[in-house]
């Protein structure tokens, strides 16, 4: 019998790998393909979600050209920091964060900018301390408390997160970003069930975008229903890669019988 520690370790690390999976397929491909991961404001291609990856590339080296020029600009580093991260370039786009966060130890915006790229190249605990600077407890931004939130939960402290989650959503009601961070949390826990219920509501808000209703694919595939989870995909990806996507989540969870484990993982805490 799995015990809850070691069904939630191979439950984390699967989904790990499924989310990374449906991020890559949404960025691989030809041209047409487009990118579903957030914006760079002030791009001459416009919203990164109608970017392909090419377009992608292209922004990176203007903004890099730019950015070269003028470095002190602040709104200037931040969109180039947010393109390198898009574009898979963790490392450097932390870098120019850094740089921007030590000129502007006390500037919120960045100093949020820097902890979420703390938190993309794994370093969790300087992540969590950049968020919580540029919060104000007497005028709470919601952003950052699902900021801080996701990074509660990479550090396992799901019940915190939890709070912070629903903290944010009782500033900003129905925001589908914050409902599909939360179900996520519950995915991190083991409860496919109750994440599934968050991940639905984060995909029929108005604001939902493709990243939402990717998640909600892959915590319906995380419960073996794949032709319902290919479906969800296919709306946001090409048929081919969504088909992809189901099929290796397919594969990982029966070769190392992950399912299982987290049905007896669930199982076990509704039994308690």
């Amino acid at each position: 019998m799995l015990t809850n520690r070691s069904a939630n370790a191979t439950g984390k690390r699967f989904i790990t790998t499924a989310l990374a999976l449906v991020l890559a397929a949404a960025l691989a491909g030809c041209a047409k393909d487009r990118m579903t991961t957030g914006s760079i404001a002030g791009s001459s291609s416009g919203p990164a979600t109608q970017m392909s990856g090419r377009e992608l590339q292209s922004a990176v080296d203007t903004l890099g050209r730019s950015y070269a020029r003028n470095p002190k600009d602040v709104n200037l580093a931040m969109r180039y920091a947010s393109s390198l991260q898009m574009n898979g370039r963790t490392d450097q786009a932390l870098a120019v964060m850094r740089k921007l966060a030590i000129e502007h130890p006390k500037e919120r915006a960045v100093l949020a900018a820097y902890g979420k790229s703390l938190a993309a190249a794994g370093q969790l605990e300087p992540a969590l301390d950049a968020v919580r600077r540029a919060q104000t407890p007497e005028y709470p931004d919601w952003k950052l408390l699902s900021a801080e939130a996701a990074i509660l939960d990479q550090l396992g402290q799901q019940d915190e997160a939890r709070k912070l989650y629903r903290r944010a959503l009782d500033l900003k009601p129905g925001e589908s970003s914050v409902l599909s961070n939360l179900g996520m949390s519950y995915v991190l826990g083991g409860d496919l069930k109750t994440a599934e219920t968050y991940m639905q509501q984060a995909a029929e808000a108005p604001d939902a975008d493709s990243r939402v209703r990717q998640n909600l694919a892959l915590v319906v595939g995380l419960q073996g229903r794949f032709q319902e989870a290919e479906q969800i995909a296919s709306r946001e990806l090409s048929r081919e890669q969504a088909q992809a996507n189901v099929a290796y989540l397919r594969s990982m969870l029966s070769q190392q019988n992950a399912w299982n484990e987290l049905r007896q993982d669930e199982k076990k805490k509704k039994a308690n």
